[in-house]
C-alpha cells in the first residue's frame, strides 16, 4: 500500500476533488465542473508548490479532517477558518509541514462557504475525460468525500515555489454581480428589467455548485409559453417559472428550456463560490465588450 495518500477522518458536510475542470465535453451534455472558486484553489496549489492542474480539495462550510500516510506540505485557502495539526493551530492561508499521521483538521469557516485544501503532488484520482472534478449534476469523477475514504497522491514536486503566504480577498458583505443582458432580456416587461437591475436580492440557501438561486423581487414575463431547450454557459442568469433568478455554477446543465435575462462576467463569479444565505445580490448591467 502506498504511502502517498490522505486518509480521510472528518468529510465535512460536503468536500469534493475538484481542479480546473472538463472543458469542451458540452456538446456531450458535459459541465465543465471544477473550483468554483478558481482563483483560491490556484493559490492553494502555488503555496503547496503544486503546478495550476493539480487537484485540491473543496469544502463547505464546515471543513473536514484528513491524516496523511507521508509527510507532506498543506495549504488551505478560500474562506477562512482555524486550521489545526494535532490540535496545534497553524497558518492559514500558508504552506504547512503535516508530518505523516498527524491529523490536519480544517475547521468551520469562519466568513464565507468553501474552503480549499491543497496537498504536495495533488489528489491523484483518475481522472474522467481529462479532469479529476467531482459533478454534482452528472455524477462524472470521484464522489464526494466520506468518512474512511482513502485519497491517492501524486509525487510530490520537485522544487517548492518560493511563497510564505499571500492575500486574497474577503467573502464578500455584498455581492455585485455585473451582467451583460440578455440573450432573452426580451421576454421580460421594461419593469422586471428595471427591478433586475435596481432591487437587491438576497443568496438563498438552496444555492449549491449548480447555481447561485436567489431570493427577492419576482421578474414578470413580457411573453408567454416556454422556450425550446437551448445551451447554458456558465454565468447565465436564468429565470424559471417562480420568477427569481438563477445564477449558474460550474456544475450547471448544458441546456435549459427557461429565459436567460443576463450572462455574469466570469471574473465576478469566484465571489458567488463564497457568497453565504443571505447576502445581498446585486446586478449591475454592463455594455457589450
Amino acid at each position: 500500500m502506498t504511502d502517498r495518500a490522505l486518509a480521510v477522518v472528518r468529510a465535512g458536510a460536503l468536500t469534493t476533488v475538484q481542479d480546473r475542470g472538463r472543458r469542451g465535453h458540452a456538446h456531450l451534455g458535459v459541465p465543465r465542473s471544477g473550483a468554483l472558486d478558481g482563483p483560491a484553489a490556484a493559490l492553494a496549489n502555488r503555496l503547496a508548490g503544486n503546478g495550476p492542474e493539480a487537484a485540491v480539495l473543496e469544502t463547505t462550510l464546515d471543513g473536514c479532517s484528513l491524516r496523511p500516510r507521508s509527510t507532506v506540505t498543506v495549504a488551505v485557502t478560500g474562506a477562512p477558518c482555524p486550521v489545526t495539526v494535532d490540535g496545534r493551530p497553524v497558518p492559514w492561508s500558508a504552506p504547512v509541514r503535516v508530518p505523516a499521521g498527524a491529523l490536519l483538521d480544517v475547521g468551520p469557516a469562519v466568513c464565507g462557504v468553501r474552503a480549499y485544501v491543497a496537498v504536495s503532488g495533488g489528489i491523484a484520482v483518475e481522472p474522467v475525460l481529462g479532469s479529476r472534478s467531482t459533478d454534482l449534476l452528472s455524477g462524472l469523477g470521484p464522489a464526494p468525500l466520506t468518512d474512511g475514504a482513502v485519497l491517492p497522491l501524486g509525487a510530490p514536486p520537485a522544487h517548492h515555489a518560493r511563497v510564505d503566504t499571500a492575500p486574497q480577498p474577503a467573502p464578500p458583505a455584498e455581492l455585485v454581480l455585473r451582467v451583460t443582458l440578455g440573450p432573452r432580456d426580451d421576454w421580460f416587461t421594461r419593469t422586471a428589467i428595471r427591478a433586475f437591475t435596481s432591487r437587491v436580492y438576497h443568496v438563498s440557501p438552496a444555492s449549491n455548485r449548480i447555481g447561485l438561486r436567489t431570493t427577492g423581487p419576482a421578474l414578470q414575463r413580457a411573453r408567454t409559453g416556454e422556450l425550446p431547450s437551448e445551451g447554458m454557459v456558465l454565468g447565465a442568469v436564468q429565470v424559471p417559472p417562480d420568477g427569481t433568478p438563477v445564477v449558474f455554477l460550474a456544475d450547471h446543465p448544458t441546456t435549459g428550456g427557461y429565459p436567460v435575462i443576463a450572462v455574469v462576467r466570469p471574473t465576478d463569479l469566484p465571489a458567488a463560490a463564497q457568497a453565504r444565505p443571505g447576502t445581498p445580490v446585486r446586478f449591475v448591467p454592463v455594455r457589450r465588450r
